[in-house]
């Protein structure tokens, strides 16, 4: 046998990579605009967003000014119906979208849970305008609306649309779960006439915890800290659990032993706080949240 026959005998024996027929692909997460044009109190306001990479491959972003719905659905015949909009922290300063955005939103999504990274506008960036009480809360506020709006389109419950929010995303995601969120019927632009209030909310080390007073009114609660976080936060999450008892409010609170301030999503945390996840789906079947 020659030489050159003998080649083209070997190549036939290689392992071939084939793509997967009929097997669904859980779709690409695209990023979406909140708002059409500018965004209201961004007026004039120019440059593009800083982004910065560490050497771990952490993603932190700045001088957000066009605010975004990263959009992360499961694949096809996975979807349980149940959506969660997912806001990071970074004290107002900055967005840690890595293990306070992506990878929470790609866990959910992996697990039929139609998830949303929020990328909002900062209001304590050094020369920012911005507060978060206006332009921060109505980004929130935007993204509910976006997600019950389209929950058709997305194959979603939109009486099951929760909200996860990590430090001072805990913030945002605590006033939009508690504050009166109601739509205006007589609104022009058709979004603002549904309600923004999720459904249920998972606080995940939220910062100002003192500020979170809730009503009867206000969203089922999944909390979750660690022990040797701030103590305002610490000691403070339980505070806010038996606020949430008081007012009548089904809550689950989760305090680690340990996991510090900012534990997120990491593949590589292994300590019993990188179970929190599986805790907080647990919780979901538990209220019926989950199908």
């Amino acid at each position: 046998m020659s030489a050159s026959v003998l080649l083209r005998l070997c190549l036939c024996l290689l392992p071939v990579a084939v793509p997967a027929i009929g097997r669904a692909q859980a779709p690409m997460p695209t990023e979406i605009p909140l708002w059409s044009g500018v965004a209201p109190g961004s007026e004039g306001k120019t440059g593009d967003e800083v982004v910065v990479t560490s050497a771990a491959g952490e993603r932190r972003i700045t001088n957000v000014h066009r605010p975004t719905l990263t959009v992360y659905l499961p694949k096809a015949g996975t979807a349980t119906g149940t959506a969660v909009l997912v806001i990071p922290g970074g004290g107002h300063r900055q967005l840690v979208m890595t293990h306070e955005g992506d990878n929470p939103a790609a866990w959910l999504r992996d697990r039929g849970i139609a998830a949303f990274v929020l990328k909002h506008r900062l209001a304590r960036e050094p020369g920012s305008t911005y507060r978060i009480d206006v332009e921060a809360l109505a980004d929130a506020r935007r993204a509910v609306r976006i997600i019950r709006t389209r929950a058709g389109e997305w194959g979603i419950d939109p009486a099951r649309i929760g909200a996860m929010g990590f430090s001072a995303g805990g913030e945002l995601v605590a006033m939009v779960s508690i504050r009166d969120m109601a739509g205006d019927p007589s609104a022009a632009d058709p979004l603002e006439r549904v309600s923004a209030r999720p459904d249920f909310q998972a606080l995940i080390y939220p910062g100002r915890s003192g500020d979170i007073v809730p009503d009867a009114k206000s969203a089922p609660a999944f909390l979750a800290a660690a022990y040797d976080d701030r103590q305002d936060i610490a000691e403070g999450l339980a505070e806010v659990y038996l606020r949430f008892k008081r007012a009548g409010v089904p809550a689950e609170l989760h305090m680690y032993g340990s996991g510090g301030h900012g534990f997120g999503v990491r593949a590589t945390n292994t300590r019993p706080v990188g179970a929190w996840l599986d805790r907080f789906v647990e919780w979901l079947r538990d209220r019926q949240l989950l199908r």
